[in-house]
């Protein structure tokens, strides 16, 4: 393929070099460099997919790049190669108001925290949202050595040279809001950045240098190593996720509540959470006649009222608060392990238990104190008995498992 100058490559010139193009990435981000218009990045990205010939699925190599930073790139194009291989649904399951609220919220540049128990689909509605208000997003899960630095950037060691030869230099590192403006900045997009379960870390440490770039837009957040200042603008989204399992709003430094729209996922009408175990129930198992959907549609309604408004059975009140969403891992268990004669496909009562061992009651016993521990064992014995079509004992052992481990710790403890 002869070497183009500036905006001369023409889709015909593409479809003439295509074997060329196919065996040589570098000559593909040459065609983008010098395409005449989008129809040229049309032929090379949509029509022969050329960016996942040379870089899969996923990620942002020098083909994507040169179409997210090419003039010739419509938005819809760009984001098409910024989000390949992302599979966030399109089905968007949280209640009608949330939706609304945080949409909202978005437009008015506050960036927002989506807040609740586990399981209420915060994670996935953040990349929806993400999508749907701008054209790529970047997803980061919070840890507990977070830092401002991890959030903002900072100086960090870089090596040089050859083997033998190497040097210790210092670079400017973006952290992941700082990368998120550059990204916006180069590629000329709105783009999102997703901060998922800062519960995890310290918030009043890690957005400390946030909290004021916040409140003053023309606060420099961070300069790259070649002087660039690096500021909040609107181009950017802010989205948080945060667990609220073990505290809640009053709990968090006014700081975050103040500058952060507060979006809550929590509670899902009867019929709103009723309508997703169906559809899971059918989606999954419509094929497997092995369980009877309305008895499991039952013992899921059994399960999460019990847990969220505690049973008639125990005499208890609510262990915590526990979304709808766990459960479709449930009925995806379910449907693998009811169609192999190697797994459960002949006590189909066993496995309904042990999906329940498997997704559900860790997760419960993950964030539970020692009198929770025991409503969750009673909990799980009562419902074994109720649904004597499933054999729930392997969740109930479990939490037994873990209560004589609370007792025997506190026995010692005692001593």
């Amino acid at each position: 393929m002869s070497h183009s100058t500036e905006g001369t490559y023409t889709r015909e010139m593409a479809r003439k070099n295509l074997d060329v193009l196919r065996a040589v990435s570098d000559k593909v981000v040459e065609a983008i460099e010098s395409a005449a218009d989008e129809n040229v990045l049309q032929f090379l990205i949509q029509e022969q997919q050329l960016d996942i010939h040379h870089e899969g699925k996923q990620g942002i190599g020098p083909i994507r790049r040169a179409v997210l930073e090419s003039p010739e790139a419509s938005q819809v194009l760009k984001r098409e190669v910024i989000t390949r291989g992302d599979d966030t649904p399109d089905n968007i399951l949280v209640p009608d108001e949330v939706e609304r609220n945080a949409r909202t919220a978005l437009r008015t540049g506050k960036p927002v925290v989506l807040y609740g128990p586990t399981g209420t689909g915060k994670t996935t509605f953040a990349k929806q949202l993400a999508l749907d208000h701008c054209v790529g997003y970047s997803l980061h899960t919070a840890t507990p050595s977070w830092t401002a630095k991890d959030i903002i950037g900072g100086i960090g060691p870089q090596l040089t040279g050859s083997t033998g030869m190497r040097s210790l230099n210092y670079h400017t590192e973006l952290g992941a809001v700082a990368e998120g403006v550059k990204r916006a900045r180069d590629f000329d997009i709105t783009y999102s950045v997703i901060l998922d379960e800062i519960t995890r870390a310290d918030i009043s440490q890690i957005f400390g240098p946030l909290y004021t770039a916040i409140e003053n837009r023309n606060q420099t957040l961070i300069e790259t190593d070649n002087g660039e200042p690096i500021e909040l603008d609107e181009d950017l989204s802010i989205i948080c996720t945060m667990n609220m399992s073990d505290r809640t709003v009053n709990e968090l430094d006014n700081a975050i509540t103040r500058r952060f729209a507060m979006i809550e996922l929590d509670e899902y009408e009867d019929d709103d959470r009723r309508s997703l175990f169906t559809g899971w129930i059918d989606d999954e198992l419509g094929d497997i006649p092995l369980v009877d959907s309305d008895d499991l549609l039952e013992l899921f309604e059994a399960d999460y009222d019990g847990i969220n408004n505690g049973s008639e059975q125990t005499t208890r009140g609510p262990i915590m608060r526990f979304g709808p969403m766990h459960y479709r891992d449930v009925t995806v268990f379910l449907r693998e392990a009811l169609q192999d004669d190697d797994l459960y496909m002949e006590h189909p009562e066993e496995a309904v238990g042990q999906a329940f061992r498997t997704f559900i009651v860790p997760r419960l016993l993950n964030s539970a104190a020692f009198p929770q521990i025991e409503q969750i064992e009673e909990h799980y014995r009562a419902l074994d008995k109720r649904f004597d079509m499933f054999d729930l004992s392997p969740a109930a052992e479990l939490a037994g498992r873990e209560l004589e481990a609370e007792q025997r710790q506190m026995g010692s403890y005692d001593r």
